[in-house]
């Protein structure tokens, strides 16, 4: 009888936890599925309350009207913001990973005099805000204005993500990169070799990060963009902001134009990201 309770007390308690995260599950994608069939939807219909989730009067419309409002040269091209933001985006993750892991790897493993300033410094970085340095960096770059380097420039280098790695780092037993160099191999040849494999959840943690920060950045562009043909893609749906009346269903497709790359970026890194929160949360 005791063990048949038990066995009953179980069951329940998975039942309430899958009820559960369901009802969590469903809040979290209510967004998404409401942003992808407002998409579809006249304008008129996307604000229209609950019947708003109902799949009805679908048509491509206003993927049609989003590409049609940028089509020449006055306001620029869909592709070219696509293009931009890609390009910077690339740059600001691919030198981001490389610049931050030499950083923290150089923190936690070498020996090297001001090592100890240089770790102060990087941890107060990270909890000041970029909002707060903005407008100085801003006036140190204005001879760069409307170009595409000065977009992804300040952002490759980050205290946050140093501090990041520099932490991993420390979690790597020292014998594995002893034994490297007992072999004969050098620094960097440890690190990309035998550093760079292990920390994979660190790299790909930092390249969703950064991919995200960078993929939806608007701040530093309105200060530093107003060509045309090196804006990137968050600063045009200002355009629609200010269409009247709003032409909402424009609005929630280029939403989807815009949220499209994330998803499948962190579709393809999830295991790893994953992977790094659950490592980090046993260390905690």
């Amino acid at each position: 009888m005791r063990k048949s309770s038990a066995r009953a007390s179980r069951r329940i308690s998975k039942a309430l936890q899958y009820v559960l995260l369901s009802v969590f599950g469903i809040i979290f994608l209510a967004p998404i599925y409401y942003l992808i069939v407002g998409s579809f939807r006249p304008s008129d219909k996307v604000l229209a309350g609950l019947s708003g989730f109902l799949p009805t009067e679908l048509s491509f419309d206003n993927y049609a009207a989003v590409f049609s409002r940028f089509s020449n040269s006055t306001t620029g091209y869909l592709w070219q913001f696509i293009a931009v933001s890609v390009v910077v985006t690339v740059v600001v993750v691919v030198g981001g990973v490389l610049v931050n892991s030499l950083a923290g790897y150089a923190l936690a493993r070498m020996r090297w005099k001001g090592r100890g300033a240089v770790l102060v410094g990087v941890t107060i970085l990270t909890i000041i805000p970029f909002e707060a340095v903005a407008l100085p960096l801003y006036y140190l770059l204005a001879d760069s204005r409307n170009t595409v380097y000065v977009q992804a420039l300040p952002f490759i280098a980050n205290a946050f993500f140093i501090f990041l790695f520099y932490t991993f780092f420390l979690d790597i037993p020292v014998e594995v990169e002893e034994a490297a160099r007992i072999d004969g191999a050098g620094p960097l040849r440890t690190f990309f070799q035998i550093v760079v494999p292990i920390s994979r959840p660190a790299f790909a943690t930092v390249a969703i990060l950064s991919f995200l920060a960078q993929w939806g950045s608007y701040l530093w562009p309105v200060l530093m963009v107003t060509d045309t043909s090196v804006r990137p893609l968050p600063l045009e749906l200002s355009v629609f902001q200010t269409a009247q009346p709003p032409e909402w269903g424009s609005v929630l497709a280029f939403g989807v134009i815009f949220v499209l790359p994330v998803l499948v970026i962190f579709l393809i890194f999830q295991r790893w990201f994953v992977s790094s929160v659950a490592s980090s949360a046993v260390k905690g």
